[in-house]
């Protein structure tokens, strides 16, 4: 759950709706699959819900791609740290709508294929490949938007 929320508050809040709602379902677990398949659609659609809730509730905080030239200058010896690397990916990711931000998180940061995905968001497999390329292009929009060239 911390790929939905990066303030552990929420993050904890998060888990304890998975828990909740793993436990009310606990009737449509046909134990064809692993548990762990089922619990992982459970807290993908709980963590989607969180980023379509918040994403009306509040504007995003923009990602400025200042902070990731000053981070890059910073370190041009030097690896980036991870802890900071994941944030300032985290602010760019937010950036996009909630279901566009789903795909590339399961397609690439928890480096699901296409069949896990499409199991895990309830979509057909044309439907995840066409997210996918959809939300590739957003994110090299916002690349370009910028002034940056990113090759996806």
């Amino acid at each position: 759950m911390w790929r939905f929320a990066r303030d552990k508050r929420t993050h904890q809040e998060l888990v304890q709706d998975v828990f909740v709602e793993a436990y009310l379902s606990l009737s449509t677990y046909k134990a064809k699959a692993p548990f762990s398949h089922w619990l992982a659609k459970i807290a993908t659609s709980v963590g989607y819900q969180y980023w379509k809730q918040s994403r009306h509730r509040q504007k995003t905080e923009h990602f400025s791609f200042e902070q990731w030239d000053r981070l890059a200058d910073e370190n041009k010896m030097e690896s980036i740290e991870p802890d900071k690397a994941g944030e300032l990916l985290h602010q760019l990711l937010a950036q996009l709508p909630p279901r566009d931000r789903l795909v590339l998180t399961l397609r690439y940061l928890e480096q699901c294929d296409l069949e896990e995905t499409a199991r895990r968001t309830g979509w057909s497999k044309t439907m995840v490949k066409v997210q996918s390329h959809r939300a590739k292009n957003k994110l090299k929009q916002l690349f370009l938007a910028a002034g940056q060239e990113i090759e996806l």
